[in-house]
């Protein structure tokens, strides 16, 4: 059965353009922005939106995503919630890819097998669980694919040529290239090494492969889509809803749906220039 993801990469390939991936945490600074924020994006020009599951402890993540699920936990988000608002976003959209992504605990807590069932069945496509490595597919990986769903895996600067098989394995959807070594949003990606490491992941497999961690300019999006398949933002839009804080939901629809619409142009232009 082919997935939404599969879908949209097909459409973008026949487009030449790579896909903007937009990443937000639910519940932040409630489930009514998160709902409203997610119906805006695509039509300004989100392609495929990863949805952040708060963590207590997010070790991966930067400041500011951090400090989004601290936000998200203590106005009550959960899981259950989460697959509620992807429910309520499937409601008007049947088009665009959601991507779950965060860590293990909550997907444990809640219960591996209902978790597949539920996140399938409110409309989740795919799955990006940062702390579960290959060598314990067992856990997560095997059975969200067994229930239809993609499972993303994250490739670093460190994962070397003896890693990477390992890394590919049992990937579906698209490869997360994490364009810097460290936390989300902690420095901004150099652009010929994100090419070099494009290239030789490429080489290996014939998934699309997306760039993020720092990509937070239109002019950085646009060099990275130059040879990237999909570039991912997300600590730039979390802060952008983070400053709309106190303003109501509709100025954090704008000042997310406003960064967007700029980097989905710098995207465009990127590629067309390219071609």
């Amino acid at each position: 059965m082919t997935t939404r993801i599969e879908t949209r990469f097909a459409e973008l390939r026949s487009q030449e353009r790579p896909a903007l991936v937009t990443f937000v945490m639910a519940g932040d600074p409630d489930a009514e922005t998160t709902l409203a924020v997610l119906k805006a994006l695509p039509e300004a020009g989100a392609d495929l939106i990863e949805l952040g599951m708060p963590f207590s402890d997010p070790m991966a993540d930067g400041p500011a995503i951090q400090r989004a699920g601290l936000r998200a936990l203590e106005a009550g988000e959960t899981l259950a919630r989460t697959l509620d608002t992807v429910r309520a976003f499937r409601s008007g959209d049947g088009a665009t890819p959601i991507i779950l992504m965060g860590y293990y605990n909550p997907v444990f807590i809640y219960g591996v097998e209902r978790f597949v069932a539920d996140a399938k069945a409110a409309g989740v496509d795919g799955l990006i669980v940062v702390d579960l490595p290959p060598e314990m597919d067992g856990e997560l990986c095997l059975p969200a694919l067994a229930g239809g769903l993609n499972f993303v895996r994250l490739a670093t600067p460190t994962t070397d040529e003896k890693r990477l098989p390992a890394v590919l394995s049992n990937t579906s959807g698209f490869v997360y290239y994490v364009s810097v070594n460290g936390i989300t949003g902690s420095a901004a990606p150099d652009t010929t090494a994100v090419a070099a490491a494009v290239t030789r992941i490429k080489a290996k497999t014939d998934l699309p492969v997306c760039v993020g961690f720092g990509v937070r300019t239109a002019e950085q999006a646009a060099a990275i889509g130059r040879h990237a398949d999909g570039v991912v933002v997300g600590s730039a839009l979390v802060s952008a809803i983070e400053g709309a804080q106190g303003q109501g939901t509709a100025a954090a629809v704008e000042a997310v749906s406003s960064l967007v619409r700029e980097l989905a142009q710098g995207l465009r232009e990127a590629r067309l220039a390219a071609a």
